[in-house]
């Protein structure tokens, strides 16, 4: 008992203890959370471990799925086909690796061989048990001989003409080459067959030792039962071991099953790190209780002095309050000016953009007129003529002249819907659209001008097909006519004028609208507004066409660029492909 006479003692003494206490409680839990964020780190190297056997051990499967269609073993009857076998087999180990590569028939005679020896029998053998029944067989295996060399094997049928299993193709592939790629890089980490034995691990003294039954730990080759102290953690299994000096005296297991490749993974971490970060922890909570006695002494003596402060800084906020009260009405203010900018400038962007249609309108006018013209001169002739062929009893004639007025008048129609939809001003909804057909639309609106300027236009829409994209149909139509209409001035002073329209369904969705004229002088600056190469007060525009073409690619968020191709100008439009999530 505490003597009541040296309260300061007792109440040293208690804190003490009550620190000791809080200490001993944080090492406890940092520990428990530290092993779990420990143990989901194992799991993971455990998982990326065991992924890096599978993926290296399924290139010998696919070799084999690959390699036993190959024609050459059609002509093993004979001592040319085998000779030709064994030398493909050679070249093919050579290449991948393999420990050997070998056919074998429906009886287990092996036929050819890359290494081995013609002549043996594998019918014995459980892998190619299975693949006589017409699935992939796969089998871990230490090779006789006393050499504790590994392999496994992978057989794939060869299916005959009836639709039987005629023979096997079995690919050998060597462990220690698939060790090598990731021996020393984990914690330890070893594979299990389905006899207990380690087949594979990235420590090598490990190999071939034997799973003790059901019980935790491995027997060595050879020898007694090593020391081994397994303790719970909550969910975690942490072994004591003396096993070598190059693993863990103290380690976390973790396991994991590997159906595909017939094993079982196992790993052991060192706890040693969780059981530092949980004495840091400790430590650092007792550096804190012991502080906080401190902090509540200066906290006192310092609260007089805050009070005074805190006086004097509610003056100043008051003070500093009414300023910006002030200054949030000027921000008000001025940030009711910003939207009436904006929603003027949208509407001049919206009087521009209905503009430069009008212009493009103006400027293929002839050309549509034309187009209009010359299908109601061709109306007026079949409608004549079926007239004459009906007065002569010749209705098969008449019929094939009224189907005619019907393809024209389908034509007429078609243009005057696209021209319909071209120029309204409207405000349209971001969409699905079909790109095929927008551009489309947008040459039959400029087909005419291009004809009348010998301007040969290279659009394949039928190899295509239907190619969804986000946008709008009369905005990304107004982008291709002036597109179009740009590639067709650039080649006004030239013989040869081409225009070529891809669309490239890549990661991302872009159409190309390439030229063979004199290319772009600025690449960088064809989007600023009024830039052109245009004589200045040419009836041929102000230079907007493009910068309204980037302001509508932007609004469906794409991109639009420009730059020089080999020969010519190319531009690109990039769009967002259609989700059905865009239209939710």
């Amino acid at each position: 008992m505490i003597d009541a006479r040296y309260p300061r003692l007792a109440l040293v003494l208690g804190v003490a203890f009550a620190i000791v206490g809080l200490s001993v409680a944080v090492w406890w839990s940092g520990y428990r959370q530290a092993l779990t964020a420990l143990g989901d780190r194992s799991a993971s190297d455990l998982a990326l471990a065991s992924d890096r056997v599978s993926t290296q051990l399924q290139i010998y499967r696919e070799q084999a799925v690959l390699t036993v269609d190959h024609p050459v073993f059609q002509t093993l009857d004979n001592r040319v086909g085998r000779r030709l076998a064994t030398q493909m087999l050679r070249e093919q180990a050579d290449k991948t690796g393999a420990l050997d590569v070998f056919y074998a028939d429906a009886s287990g005679q092996v036929l050819a061989a890359a290494q081995g020896v013609a002549g043996d029998n594998v019918a014995g053998r459980g892998y190619f048990r299975r693949a006589m029944q017409g699935a992939l067989g796969a089998e871990p295996m230490v090779l006789p001989g006393g050499s504790d060399q590994r392999a496994y094997f992978f057989a794939a049928p060869d299916f005959g003409p009836d639709g039987r299993v005629s023979g096997t193709l079995v690919v050998v592939a060597n462990i220690e080459e698939v060790e090598q790629t990731w021996r020393g890089s984990l914690p330890a980490v070893y594979f299990t067959i389905e006899d207990g034995r380690v087949f594979m691990s990235n420590r090598s003294e490990l190999l071939f030792w034997q799973r003790n039954g059901d019980r935790p730990g491995l027997l060595p080759v050879g020898g007694d039962a090593l020391p081994l102290q397994v303790r719970q953690i909550g969910v975690h299994e942490i072994w004591q071991l003396g096993w070598s000096p190059y693993l863990p005296g103290e380690a976390l297991h973790l396991s994991i099953a590997l159906p595909a490749i017939e094993m079982q993974g196992e790993i052991l971490v060192d706890v040693a790190p969780a059981r530092r970060i949980a004495t840091l922890q400790a430590m650092a909570m007792a550096a804190v209780c012991l502080a906080f006695g401190t902090i509540l002494f200066l906290a006192a003596e310092r609260r007089r002095t805050l009070a005074e402060a805190n006086a004097a800084l509610e003056l100043r906020v008051e003070g500093r309050t009414r300023a910006l009260s002030e200054a949030n009405q000027q921000l008000r203010r001025e940030v009711r000016e910003r939207q009436d900018a904006e929603a003027a400038l949208k509407r001049a962007q919206a009087d521009l953009v209905q503009a430069d249609k009008l212009s493009a309108l103006g400027q293929m006018s002839a050309g549509i007129s034309h187009e209009l013209n010359q299908p109601l001169m061709a109306i007026q002739q079949f409608a004549e003529n079926g007239q004459a062929f009906l007065a002569r009893n010749r209705t098969d004639k008449a019929a094939e002249n009224l189907t005619r007025i019907a393809q024209m008048s389908a034509r007429m129609a078609r243009i005057i819907k696209n021209l319909r939809a071209f120029a309204r001003n409207e405000s349209e909804p971001v969409g699905r659209v079909d790109l095929v057909q927008v551009i489309n639309a947008a040459v039959e609106l400029t087909e005419s001008r291009l004809r009348d300027q010998g301007v040969v236009l290279d659009w394949r829409p039928d190899a295509v097909g239907p190619v969804f994209a986000r946008g709008g149909d009369v905005r990304l139509t107004q982008v291709f006519v002036n597109l179009i209409n740009n590639a067709a001035d650039a080649m006004l002073e030239q013989n040869e004028r081409r225009i070529c329209i891809a669309i490239n369904t890549g990661a991302r969705l872009n159409v190309t609208v390439r030229d063979i004229g004199p290319g772009l002088k600025e690449p960088e600056k064809v989007f600023e507004p009024f830039y052109s190469t245009k004589a200045v007060g040419s009836s041929e525009g102000m230079g907007l066409g493009l910068s309204i073409s980037y302001g509508l690619v932007q609004s469906f968020g794409g991109n639009i660029r420009g730059a020089n191709a080999e020969t010519g100008a190319e531009f690109t439009v990039e769009l967002d492909y259609w989700k059905e999530e865009n239209a939710a």
